[in-house]
């Protein structure tokens, strides 16, 4: 089971900064200190997007990062011929992605999303939040967790205010794809 849980990184412009050095410099801290397996190219803020997405994209393959994701940016995404982590807007490219052979992610917060993107073909999907999160709703909780993870024949990456170790044993006892966190991995 562990072998095949999943560290899934997701970074900010708030904590890994949008200045090229500052963000390689704290991606590299990060993953020599942290287990991850997936990692997430998240910033919907910095003009130089593509800059950063570039340094993420050689941090991560410096550091064996088994799924290189990039979130939002489908057309950079085939560019770079990275996984591709859609928010739960834009089911509509589940389809694009899958032709063009990328892992695809999208992101769920109920059960109609998350058929919708089984009926799409999605490979996997984050849902959340399963703990109180800042801004994101009431939280899911790991019972619901657990319901959502016998129902459905997906992978679900479990996200939304999971910052210590107990929250994803917790996780774990629920035998889910992985979880997915910001600040986890920061702190």
């Amino acid at each position: 089971m562990e072998d095949n849980f999943n560290y899934y990184l997701i970074t900010d412009p708030k904590y890994y900064s949008n200045n090229k050095t500052t963000f390689r410099k704290t991606l590299e801290k990060v993953f020599s200190s942290k287990k991850v397996t997936m990692a997430c190219f998240r910033d919907k803020e910095s003009s130089n997007y593509e800059e950063l997405a570039t340094i993420f994209i050689d941090v991560c393959k410096k550091y064996n990062i088994k799924k290189i994701v990039l979130n939002e940016n489908l057309q950079l995404a085939k560019k770079f011929n990275c996984a591709i982590h859609l928010t739960s807007m834009q089911c509509d490219k589940i389809k694009e992605a899958k032709k063009s052979r990328l892992f695809t992610i999208i992101s769920c917060h109920n059960e109609e999303e998350i058929e919708k993107a089984i009926l799409n073909g999605a490979d996997a999907i984050t849902y959340s939040p399963i703990f109180n999160t800042p801004n994101k709703g009431e939280a899911k909780g790991i019972e619901k967790l657990a319901s959502i993870n016998k129902t459905y024949q997906i992978d679900i990456i479990a996200l939304g205010g999971i910052i210590n170790e107990s929250q994803i044993e917790e996780i774990k006892s629920c035998d889910t794809y992985g979880f997915a966190s910001i600040r986890y991995f920061i702190k």
